[in-house]
């Protein structure tokens, strides 16, 4: 991003009563990384200051009234900090999923929106949050994408992507009875996923995108012999997408697809079903894999992992994914906020 305007990256603790405040302390500190962006921590004052105990760092935050303040506080490697109060310490149990831990993270995700469809900020990098004390709190929604979705009035497809080491992938079906599968692919989803996971590969610096899409049968359908989703439904649907200037290979076998990615032939990687391509990104790198809500108009991020309640509270817990997560959300940004400033300047 050298030479291009630091996008302005909003950073949630995410569950106070998981490893969330920790992380962020962790990250807060690492001055290298800061220095890609406008950071910007939100939350509780408490909270912040309960996770710099933990993580045993001492950083000193730029205090701001608003977040379009921080688009103007330049001391590079320096963090902004925002206080918004969204819990009481009392009302939270260390490793316990609660409706005030839920609450305090729908509070502070809703400051972070409110700013980003002001254009206060670039980008959004949340620490890890607890479903379950999301809707004990009130969420209605099944997951923080559909809440984001509704909450910047998005009407049209979102889906996760799941990154890890330069290779992202996302999936045409996701929480679904597994035997609903067959029957809810499509020539249109497909290509639907197809275009999100190649319009946020090239949004995240990949010029020239390189996709490969599994089947959804053994062995791609073995010839109509295992199946036919992948002659009647998944080719042509590759096809179709290659003749809107997104070129795909495939439909491969899914148990050799990501040997082909692991080889360095492909940047992504498009499943059928959810656990075809979560199981193998899992087990090449849990504990540095970054989900990227994908199909919103501003850049959202997080680790793969979760709250981890187990070790909360015990200075255990790595932030190399919340880290490269973060780093992912200001490359996204800073492409955004280009974008943006190009279009302005076209437009005056």
């Amino acid at each position: 991003m050298a030479g291009a305007p630091r996008p302005t990256v909003a950073l949630t603790l995410g569950d106070p009563a998981g490893i969330g405040p920790e992380l962020i302390a962790k990250l807060a500190a690492r001055e290298e990384l800061m220095r890609q962006a406008r950071a910007v921590v939100v939350g509780d004052r408490w909270v912040w200051e309960d996770g710099q105990r933990v993580a045993g760092t001492r950083t000193a935050l730029h205090e701001i009234a608003s977040l379009g303040e921080a688009r103007v506080w330049d001391e590079p490697g320096v963090p902004c900090f925002l206080p918004v109060e969204t819990v009481r310490r009392d009302e939270i149990v260390r490793a316990t999923a609660t409706a005030a831990g839920g609450a305090s993270v729908l509070r502070a995700l809703s400051v972070c929106l409110d700013a980003a469809r002001a254009g206060e900020i670039d980008a959004l990098c949340f620490a890890p949050l607890n479903k379950l004390a999301m809707k004990q709190a009130g969420l209605t929604f099944p997951d923080e994408l559909h809440f984001f979705a509704d909450y910047l009035g998005v009407r049209g497809y979102v889906c996760e992507l799941n990154v890890l080491d330069g290779l992202w992938t996302t999936r045409v079906t996701s929480h679904i009875p597994l035997k609903d599968v067959a029957g809810t692919l499509s020539r249109g989803r497909i290509k639907d996923a197809a275009r999100l996971l190649h319009r946020s590969l090239r949004a995240a610096g990949v010029e020239r995108p390189r996709i490969a899409a599994a089947g959804l049968n053994p062995h791609a359908g073995e010839g109509g012999t295992c199946g036919r989703e992948e002659i009647d439904v998944i080719a042509p649907a590759i096809k179709e997408a290659a003749d809107e200037g997104i070129p795909m290979d495939g439909p491969f076998p899914a148990d050799t697809i990501f040997l082909r990615a692991l080889a360095g032939l492909y940047d992504g990687i498009l499943t059928m079903y959810h656990d075809q391509g979560q199981i193998a990104v899992k087990l090449m790198g849990f504990d540095r894999g970054v989900t990227v809500q994908g199909g919103l108009p501003v850049p959202i991020t997080t680790p793969a992992h979760g709250t981890a309640f187990d070790i909360a509270g015990q200075n255990k817990a790595s932030v190399e994914a919340l880290s490269r997560a973060f780093a992912i959300a200001c490359r996204m940004g800073a492409s955004r906020r280009a974008a943006r400033g190009a279009a302005t300047s076209e437009s005056s």
